[in-house]
């Protein structure tokens, strides 16, 4: 349900859900089989920060964890662990994930409604955005699926049933739709159960426009 690339191996590391593993495959012609990194895990999203630690979020534990690549097969809890619940220490169907550089983890806490921010070492999260159960208004997130966080603490994240995505800046009691928002659909600013997003270089976002099979690009207004 997640990839990303590993470059310093120059392989790619996948979040295989229904086979309970994460495995990392070679980008190397050649190559005819992967590794497992993880196994029996109900794993839905991944991170790589930038000291080489993986995080993946299991839902069925209901929680992260980070490992360190190559012989660390238990890993160490940074978020949830504490069963199933609205909890600052909680978390309800974890999903996507994002690591900045200080290690602060984001994740969408899916049927909680809202992203938690779990600082370095800390027992509990705080909620970044949404958190005021499932809808449309300004200050609630639906489902909310893939996460990107700039570099001023800006979040963005995707919305699955509100088939758009959201830009939440830090501290603010709102969002603000940015691109979708128009009923599910297939136009050009409409989606279908959007599920993960990311940015380019050039400051373009991308977005896995999941029931429409396509991905979208779209020049943001500074």
């Amino acid at each position: 349900m997640d990839v990303l690339i590993d470059k310093e191996t120059d392989s790619l590391i996948i979040a295989d859900e229904e086979n309970r593993r994460v495995v990392r495959w070679s980008r190397h012609s050649g190559t005819t089989q992967g590794e497992i990194l993880i196994d029996n895990i109900h794993c839905r999203g991944l991170a790589l920060d930038d000291q080489r630690y993986l995080y993946v979020s299991d839902y069925g534990r209901q929680e992260v964890r980070r490992y360190r690549l190559g012989d660390d097969k238990n890993g160490t809890l940074v978020a949830g662990g504490n069963g199933q619940g609205a909890g600052l220490n909680q978390l309800n169907w974890p999903r996507y994930l994002f690591v900045d550089r200080e290690q602060n983890l984001y994740v969408s806490d899916q049927n909680n409604h809202r992203v938690m921010k779990w600082k370095k070492g800390a027992k509990e999260g705080i909620v970044v955005a949404g958190g005021r159960g499932a809808g449309n208004a300004l200050t609630q997130l639906s489902y909310p699926g893939g996460l990107f966080v700039d570099s001023s603490g800006t979040l963005y994240v995707a919305e699955g049933r509100n088939d758009q995505v959201m830009r939440w800046t830090p501290g603010a009691p709102q969002g603000t739709v940015i691109v979708g928002g128009n009923g599910e659909g297939a136009g050009t600013n409409q989606f279908s159960n959007p599920i993960g997003l990311s940015f380019d270089r050039h400051g373009h976002l991308y977005v896995v426009d999941c029931w429409n099979n396509r991905v979208q690009r779209f020049s943001l207004e500074p």
